[in-house]
């Protein structure tokens, strides 16, 4: 069983990304990766908090749509419940104000840039990663097969 926190900066945060369609999405994108018994959080955050959270830890000056934080240890798990050790992935923040000028640019609907948001995230707790936004990148490829097939299937 996995357990992931959500949690809001604002309420109005809640409209765009209902905390039960966040987890249902985010446990479909779990299976679609087949990763099971893991912990980690999503926080929507406003933008303020975001451009802080980018300067420090990736010395940009200027907000985002995703920041994600692996927090696996040598063995890939840091949790143990109940005699059950539960791998934890770490932390994604979201910063819905971006995530809405996204999907304006690009032509698509709040929900999809969530569920696209969601993916990407997952997979960067999962250690993956891409050095670049190219859509080339293995990565992001991957990302937009499971977004075509969770939203088709």
């Amino acid at each position: 069983m996995n357990t992931i926190d959500v949690s809001y900066d604002k309420e109005s945060y809640k409209e765009l990304a209902p905390k039960k369609f966040v987890l249902e999405y985010l446990n479909k994108v779990l299976s679609e990766i087949k990763l099971s018994n893991v912990e980690f959080s999503v926080s929507f955050i406003n933008e303020v908090n975001m451009k802080r959270m980018n300067r420090k830890f990736r010395d940009i000056d200027d907000s985002t749509d995703i920041l994600s934080f692996a927090a696996e240890d040598d063995d890939g798990f840091g949790f143990i419940s109940a005699g059950r050790r539960k791998r934890v992935l770490g932390d994604m923040l979201i910063c819905p104000e971006v995530l809405r000028r996204n999907a304006q640019i690009f032509k698509v609907t709040e929900n999809e840039e969530l569920r696209r948001l969601l993916i990407h995230g997952v997979l960067h707790l999962s250690g993956e990663n891409h050095q670049t936004n190219n859509p080339s990148e293995p990565m992001l490829i991957k990302q937009e097969k499971i977004l075509s097939k969770l939203v088709l299937g």
